[in-house]
């Protein structure tokens, strides 16, 4: 195929993946990142990012896994499901979905980022909705150091009971979590005032304002 022919058929394929990724993208507004790579440049692939939960922006280039497929056209076309996770810390599901030109050559990408923390504390909202009572049990003890995986837990339990997302907290109920987070030695952790911070979206003086 002509060389001219070639780079028509490269640029329309993008074109067409870029309408899917916009259509995505308004699907699953706030929830979902979906992005376009290029995989022809690869140091700045980001081609277009709808619903940006990861920070990145246009031109930014491929993740390792665009990369893989850069370097072999073998590689699966479609990675489905997998964990993943945002700079902030948040989980998420993502599917990889790799387009190749007529010549089998991998041209783009479109990647979907769900943001499952979302889910999780709705998940949570709706397990204390239909949590009965139980006999009570004797005290137990856990000796084991405690995580900041465990600390956003908490959080979102504590905002899930009260119907809202972390980051929606009224200041009265940020003041009563964070008194409650010391008091469980949750501050002591390494680390947990960050976490605290990307998690209530608040400032660490905030956070240390709270808990005098």
């Amino acid at each position: 195929m002509p060389e001219l022919t070639r780079l028509t058929e490269d640029e329309l394929l993008l074109r067409e993946a870029e309408t899917i990724v916009v259509a995505l993208g308004k699907m699953f507004p706030g929830v979902c990142e979906v992005v376009l790579h290029d995989l022809r440049r690869p140091d700045n692939a980001i081609r277009v990012i709808e619903n940006n939960l990861s920070g990145r922006a246009v031109g930014a280039p491929a993740t390792e896994l665009g990369l893989a497929r850069v370097e072999d056209p073998d590689y699966p076309s479609v990675i489905q499901n997998y964990p993943n996770r945002f700079p902030d810390g948040r989980p998420a599901k993502s599917t990889s979905i790799g387009l190749k030109n007529s010549a089998g050559v991998y041209v783009a990408a479109i990647c979907l980022n769900l943001d499952v923390s979302l889910f999780s504390t709705v998940a949570r909202a709706l397990g204390n909705l239909v949590q009965t009572d139980s006999p009570e049990q004797p005290l137990t003890e856990n000796l084991r150091a405690r995580t900041t995986g465990e600390l956003r837990s908490v959080v979102e339990e504590f905002a899930a009971a009260r119907g809202r997302m972390p980051r929606d907290l009224e200041v009265a109920d940020r003041k009563e979590l964070l008194r409650s987070l010391k008091e469980q030695g949750f501050l002591e952790v390494k680390h947990s005032v960050p976490a605290l911070t990307e998690i209530l979206g608040i400032s660490r003086a905030t956070v240390y304002n709270y808990v005098r």
